[in-house]
């Protein structure tokens, strides 16, 4: 199905990956995977689903469900690329409760827009969310992303990396998890351990994405920097007379 997908292109291709999806009957599951991947590829090549789709197309209730939830998907993952937290927010309290209960990674987004906000509150979504599919790998992103944006919530940088422990093998051999891992380590005061992480993530991240590598970089340079104010204040103290 994702070879087919790679071939969309055009103002139609929400539209055509939509109506594929329920010709599939997918799942929440393999909708979440297929437009999440699409969204953002669309979106770097500069054909966001943005731009293509309408905020109604995600609070329609009367559309077709899989059409529908595959436009939520699309659209919603879209704005959380772009860090658009109150928009999901918004859209999301127009849609029906019982969606939340039947689609687990479009509530992980509701969570992402709380959590990203620093709101507390999210982190009770989040725990509905990890009760509902508590090892779907594209949930679990979309957790770590909401805390990782949220940088006042409480207890932040060790519930992310709890949550990178949910991954596959811990979040080893996936670079955005260990990005989140360094991330926290950060927080934490850990440095050797955070260097440690975003230099796994640097080495794994597969060529032909600059912008997450970007970003790869950038929290390398923050976590060495860190590091060696630590270590100057360290041997500050260690120099002042008692």
């Amino acid at each position: 199905m994702s070879d087919a997908i790679e071939t969309i292109t055009g103002r139609e291709w929400p539209f055509v990956l939509a109506e594929t999806l329920r010709d599939l009957d997918a799942t929440w599951q393999e909708s979440a995977e297929v437009c999440t991947h699409v969204a953002w590829r669309a979106r770097a090549a500069g054909h966001s689903a943005l731009n293509l789709l309408a905020p109604e197309h995600v609070t329609d209730s009367s559309l077709d469900p899989v059409i529908w939830r595959a436009y939520r998907h699309l659209y919603l993952s879209s704005l959380r690329y772009d860090f658009r937290c109150r928009a999901i927010e918004s859209l999301m309290n127009k849609v029906p409760v019982r969606v939340l209960d039947e689609d687990p990674y479009s509530e992980a987004l509701y969570a992402f827009a709380r959590l990203g906000q620093s709101r507390s509150d999210g982190l009770a979504v989040m725990h509905r969310v990890l009760v509902a599919a508590p090892d779907n790998p594209k949930t679990l992103h979309v957790l770590l992303h909401g805390l990782w944006l949220g940088t006042l919530l409480p207890g932040r940088a060790p519930t992310l990396l709890a949550l990178v422990g949910l991954l596959p093998d811990g979040g080893t051999d996936d670079p955005i998890a260990l990005f989140r891992m360094a991330s926290a380590r950060r927080s934490l005061g850990h440095y050797p351990e955070a260097l440690t992480a975003i230099n796994h993530a640097i080495e794994k991240l597969p060529p032909g994405d600059p912008a997450v590598h970007a970003d790869l970089v950038r929290e390398h340079a923050l976590i060495s920097s860190a590091y060696d104010i630590a270590q100057h204040a360290r041997a500050n103290r260690s120099n002042t007379p008692s």
